[in-house]
């Protein structure tokens, strides 16, 4: 499905400007998902959003709203915008048994550094206002992978058992991550 026609369930006040300054003004249609994990090509990072809005959809039936579950699900790897470079690093060709520069992706020093989902809350902030269920689901969809978490904060958890949204959305991002989004090169 089209990330347009996913949006545009979305009537909220302020959802048109996000989306210009997504398109207008950031790399998100074009920038790699990470460097390495997963959708590590061009694109990667629309394409993983509506991979995690169809798996938060289909883990959640009809538990949430509609529009709850595309807001959280399209937006909440906002906080990677801008921030992945092309570079190139030398890998010597199998066949030809030379070196070759290749490209690849790389991150670059964030502009803001903010921390991951709790990142993505704040810029999407500055266009939505977001329900705290909505806010908490973006801020942990990083589940225990989060930074925060390795730290061993019981914050986490908490959310997870006050706000289930939080919970569906980390295991809708590991599912695109992991069984969606196959390995590209550039």
């Amino acid at each position: 499905m089209d990330f347009y026609y996913l949006a545009s369930g979305i009537h909220r006040k302020g959802i048109a400007n996000l989306l210009a300054w997504l398109k207008d003004e950031t790399d998100f249609f074009t920038a790699p998902a990470s460097t390495k994990y997963h959708g590590v090509y061009e694109g990667g990072l629309c394409e993983h959003s509506i991979n995690v809005c169809n798996r938060l959809v289909a883990l959640t039936g009809n538990k949430f709203d509609s529009e709850t579950v595309r807001t959280v699900s399209l937006f909440h790897d906002v906080c990677k915008i801008n921030n992945y470079v092309i570079s190139t690093r030398n890998v010597k060709n199998k066949e030809t048994r030379c070196w070759e520069q290749v490209p690849y992706y790389t991150y670059a020093d964030d502009p803001l550094p903010f921390g991951h989902g709790e990142k993505s809350v704040y810029l999407i902030s500055k266009f939505i206002q977001l329900t705290d269920e909505e806010a908490m689901a973006i801020n942990w969809h990083m589940g225990p992978f989060d930074e925060r978490a390795k730290g061993g904060s019981p914050v986490m958890s908490a959310a997870f058992k006050k706000f289930p949204l939080a919970l569906y959305i980390h295991q809708a991002d590991m599912q695109a991550a992991y069984l969606d989004e196959k390995e590209r090169k550039q």
